[in-house]
């Protein structure tokens, strides 16, 4: 690993460690953990409680939905993630989730996906 991309990877690993002291997924409010690689995108909904991952969608698996203008390329693909992962919630009767963006930044494809999952009816 290059001295940058080093630095970038110990970066989010401090913001995720310090986003996680304060988030913690209940029964009641479970908690959307976000995972982006270079080329896919993961959203899984967790019970910390039971420790349970009661609803997981990746690209490979969310079917396709209808996407507002503006968003293309990979943000679309996270916004039909989002979309995914909000449907499978409804058929668990999960309205309210806290967003857990695992240290990444709140642009692009996590702002998608989390816009994906608002327009699909979970609240956060």
């Amino acid at each position: 690993m290059s001295d940058m991309n080093r630095k970038r990877h110990l970066a989010r690993k401090k913001r995720k460690v310090r986003v996680r002291k304060k988030i913690s997924g209940t029964a009641l409010c479970p908690r959307l953990a976000v995972y982006r690689s270079n080329r896919y995108i993961y959203a899984q909904i967790i019970d910390d409680e039971q420790g349970q991952t009661l609803a997981y969608v990746d690209v490979k698996k969310a079917p396709a939905a209808e996407i507002p203008e503006g968003i293309d390329g990979k943000c679309a693909t996270a916004y039909t993630v989002g979309r995914a992962i909000a449907e499978l919630a409804k058929e668990k009767e999960i309205s309210r989730i806290v967003f857990d963006r695992s240290g990444y930044l709140y642009h692009g494809r996590i702002a998608a996906l989390a816009q994906g999952a608002r327009d699909g009816g979970l609240e956060f």
